[in-house]
């Protein structure tokens, strides 16, 4: 599955399981780096998808304040 076709959720859920093979040591360590690298991207994942709706509750939230404003004056 693409990156951009996962949801939030399911990069979390799959974070979750990542970091419980590697603290209940289910992992081989050849397999160990492939895990690291799959889990630092849905970090970024995840990271972005954050920033992307912060950013998009502020502009709600300024654009509300400016209505607000002009019905107001």
């Amino acid at each position: 599955m693409k990156p951009e076709q996962i949801k939030y959720r399911e990069a979390v859920q799959r974070l979750d399981e990542i970091i419980s093979q590697i603290e209940n040591e289910d992992v081989d360590v050849d397999e160990l780096s492939l895990r690291v690298k799959e889990a630092v991207e849905l970090i970024r994942l995840c990271k972005a998808r954050i920033d992307k709706a912060e950013m998009e509750v502020k502009q709600v939230v300024e654009d509300f304040s400016k209505e607000i404003k002009e019905v107001n004056n």
